[in-house]
């Protein structure tokens, strides 16, 4: 064995897989990982604990693989996270725990996301059971949105023995890892189901189709219903657009709103007769993990699909691996290129994406070099379908119909870093709905790092 490389983890083939929906990876079975487990020598003061928003204790769990107690280690992570399964698919290992595993000096470092992903599947199917919560207490937390931050600090909350309600906006629980990311990267059955009837397992009780704002407010909540705080993990699902011309055509997207429709409407499986259109020529404008999650969800539905993408490829968000998936599978990319307008036909359809190409120029206040335009540099990409992949902000329903909660310019409901406490007494809040659109891991981290914080606060009050 070769300590220097990492097990090589089975996947689909390429040209098989641009057309279903299935899982991308295999994962590890039980011998793979026991040889990968071998690769981590266990440091003392182990650095990729550090780099994890959740504090695993990476060395602890990675030692009971090696000795094949997949029950213990099983029983070790779920100390410190309720859905590992979620966080060994979807995590940017790379530039978190991996990223900082000593043997990446020299090597490349242990499959960190793998092995976490292989004990969370082997208790799926083993039925392991995860550690009791504490008695009940009589303390009683709402929260707000059942996506990752929601869950985690509802399952913190419940494994301290608090009496926590999910209030969740749409008619199923699970929030971006059930709509936003797609089943080929994160299976909804038995990944995220499984998962949720876990933190469900801890005593959390969750209400579907319950609009914060609309159907209850926060403060009635915490006057009439008795809730003596509430965490607010709702999210950011308020897409960007351009402001381009055109962009009001038929055919354009936000890949928001095109992944929903995918997910939630199920789009992805032939007996499902979803209104999605799925387009012949599709183009994605964007850089980001969104922006191939809309692209490779496209191509599967059998649409010949380019990214357009302003910078180059050293600048592109999306994680390693995921443009790597996205080029295997034969998704075009349009690199330094900038869109100006949307051209339509004459029944409103788009007909035509008009761009120009880039040149990068001196780095900008983000370290990046600054993307400037080629003048006459203009053509048009032949497509009838656009989905713009921009970013996403907070709903503002939330922020505008409770008093004393503020809000940045961004919408974002303004809370401190370390315990998400915002400026209304008793509510607190992390995730997307904080941050802007980032990473299911760091909602994670924010939502239990907020469900100590709110445990303290409804203990000493």
């Amino acid at each position: 064995m070769d300590v220097m490389k990492k097990v090589p983890v089975r996947e689909q083939d390429p040209a098989a897989r641009a057309k279903n929906f299935k899982e991308v990876c295999y994962g590890y079975n039980k011998e793979e990982a026991m040889q990968e487990a071998q690769r981590c020598i266990g440091c003392k003061n182990a650095k990729c604990i550090a780099g994890c928003p959740v504090s695993i204790d990476i060395p602890a769990f990675i030692g009971k693989i090696k000795t094949g107690d997949i029950e213990e280690a099983y029983q070790e992570i779920s100390k410190y996270t309720s859905l590992p399964g979620v966080c060994g698919r979807v995590c940017p290992q790379e530039s978190q725990c991996e990223g900082k595993c000593i043997r990446g000096i020299k090597g490349e470092p242990v499959s960190i996301g793998k092995l976490e992903r292989f004990v969370a599947d082997s208790a799926a199917a083993s039925h392991y059971s995860q550690p009791a919560p504490q008695p009940a207490n009589g303390h009683k937390i709402a929260v707000i949105g059942s996506g990752p931050a929601g869950l985690t600090c509802a399952g913190e909350l419940a494994k301290m023995g608090c009496e926590v309600t999910i209030f969740e906006a749409l008619h199923e629980a699970g929030g971006v890892l059930r709509y936003g990311i797609p089943e080929f990267r994160l299976p909804k059955v038995e990944v995220v189901a499984h998962e949720i009837e876990k933190v469900k397992d801890l005593g959390v009780k969750i209400e579907t189709n319950v609009i914060i704002g609309k159907s209850v407010t926060i403060d009635e909540l915490m006057d009439e219903e008795g809730y003596e705080a509430v965490f607010i993990g709702s999210g950011a699902g308020l897409p960007k657009f351009m402001g381009i011309p055109g962009e009001n055509a038929n055919g354009v997207f936000s890949a928001n709103e095109y992944l929903t429709r995918n997910n939630l409407m199920k789009a992805y499986l032939d007996e499902y007769d979803t209104p999605i259109h799925s387009g012949k020529k599709v183009a994605v404008v964007g850089g980001g993990n969104v922006a191939m999650d809309a692209a490779r969800t496209a191509l599967r539905l059998g649409a010949e699909v380019h990214i357009v993408y302003r910078r180059s490829e050293a600048e592109l968000p999306a994680r390693v691996e995921e443009v790597h998936h996205a080029k295997e599978e034969g998704i075009i990319f349009d690199l330094l290129t900038n869109p100006v307008q949307i051209h339509e036909d004459e029944n409103g359809w788009v007909s035509g994406l008009e761009c120009v190409r880039m040149e990068l120029g001196e780095p900008d206040e983000s370290g990046r070099r600054r993307p400037q335009t080629v003048e006459g540099s203009n053509f048009i990409l032949d497509v009838d379908t656009v989905i713009m992949s921009l970013g996403t902000s907070p709903n503002p329903l939330i922020s505008s119909t409770t008093e004393g909660l503020d809000v940045n310019k961004w919408k974002c409901i303004v809370a401190d870093e370390e315990h998400g406490k915002t400026t209304k007494e008793g509510v607190y809040a992390g995730g997307d709905a904080v941050t802007g659109a980032a990473t299911v891991i760091l909602a994670m981290g924010a939502g239990k790092q907020a469900a100590k914080a709110i445990y303290d606060y409804v203990t000493e009050k």
